[in-house]
C-alpha cells in the first residue's frame, strides 16, 4: 500500500494542515481526504502543488507500507 506522508513533511516543516490549505487552493474536506490517505486518486496538479508548495522532491510525499505488517 502507498501512503501519501505529507502531515509527516508538515510536522517536520513545522507547518499546520491549515497553513496547507490556505496554499493549496481546494476544498479543506477534499485536502483532508487526501492527507488523511483516504482518496483513491490523486490529481497531478494537485501533486505539482504539494512539491513546490512543500519544497521537496515528488518521492518524498510517497511510501510504501508493507500490508502484511500492519495485521
Amino acid at each position: 500500500m502507498i501512503r501519501l506522508r505529507v502531515l509527516d513533511i508538515l510536522d517536520e516543516q513545522k507547518h499546520t494542515k491549515y497553513w496547507l490549505y490556505k496554499q493549496m487552493d481546494m476544498s479543506y474536506q477534499n485536502l483532508s481526504k487526501l492527507l488523511n490517505n483516504e482518496t483513491s486518486s490523486i490529481r497531478f496538479e494537485n501533486l505539482e502543488k504539494l512539491v513546490r508548495i512543500l519544497n521537496c522532491p515528488i518521492s518524498d510525499l510517497f511510501e510504501i507500507i508493507d500490508e502484511s505488517s500492519q495485521r
